[in-house]
């Protein structure tokens, strides 16, 4: 079998048990998968053992956690229980909160999200966020690092920026990715696979293209294979 390909499947599911089923489908083929606030608040940790099953498939745990340090703090120490291979912040909570969460958490990689991948840039002039969104990802990137986060989400817009703000040693993680044709749905700012990991990405996060195909672990495995040929 061929090494997993860097995507962390979204299993953005109705239910405990299609959310299971299609994580069984996709690991054989990807690194990761992706549990989301809906779910996690639905089944709660319930739903981590669920779709890690016997694999030991990495599971990213996508909460976005955003709130005074010492909140954070407890939530992460709460989940870190779950051995998550990877948790996420909002970088916007600062370089405090940031820190907290790293310490609660010391399993698991902390992932600061830079900006959500579904505000335009006028929604980020109207929220008065200065600049480009290029410039804001890499002032966040920045202040995240700084307070000690290991990983960052970025638009594969920005992760070329963010790479050259942060250099080698720090995981990209680029939601808004959708294979040519597919439809962009709610995201503002989107490449292709092979873009994003041109572009220095480490882990691409694709869940609708590979879920919401008629057989979820063929379109994770088409992914896989056209990753492949990508040269990192």
């Amino acid at each position: 079998m061929s090494t997993s390909a860097p995507i962390a499947v979204a299993l953005d599911a109705p239910d405990l048990d299609t959310a299971a089923h299609w994580a069984g489908l996709v690991t054989p083929h990807v690194s990761t998968v992706k549990v989301g606030l809906e779910l996690y608040l639905r089944y709660g940790p319930d739903v981590i053992a669920s779709v890690r099953g016997a694999s030991g498939v990495q599971v990213f745990l996508d909460l976005k956690l955003h709130d005074i340090p010492n909140t954070v703090a407890a939530a992460a120490r709460a989940v870190a229980r779950l051995k998550p291979a990877i948790l996420t912040v909002h970088a916007s909570g600062g370089p405090a909160m940031i820190k907290a969460a790293v310490e609660a958490a010391p399993n698991s990689q902390i992932a600061a999200v830079t900006l959500l991948t579904s505000l335009s840039e006028t929604d980020l002039a109207a929220l008065g966020v200065q600049g480009t969104p290029v410039d804001a990802a890499r002032r966040l990137a920045a202040i995240a690092v700084g307070a000690g986060a290991q990983a960052l989400v970025c638009s594969p817009r920005e992760v070329a920026a963010v790479r050259a703000e942060v250099g080698p040693g720090i995981t990209l993680i680029t939601p808004g990715v959708r294979p040519a044709g597919a439809d962009t749905q709610d995201q503002a700012r989107v490449a292709t696979p092979e873009d994003a990991l041109s572009h220095g990405a480490d882990l691409l996060v694709i869940g609708r293209p590979i879920t919401g195909a008629p057989d979820p672990g063929a379109a994770a495995a088409a992914i896989a294979a056209a990753l492949r040929k990508v040269s990192h």
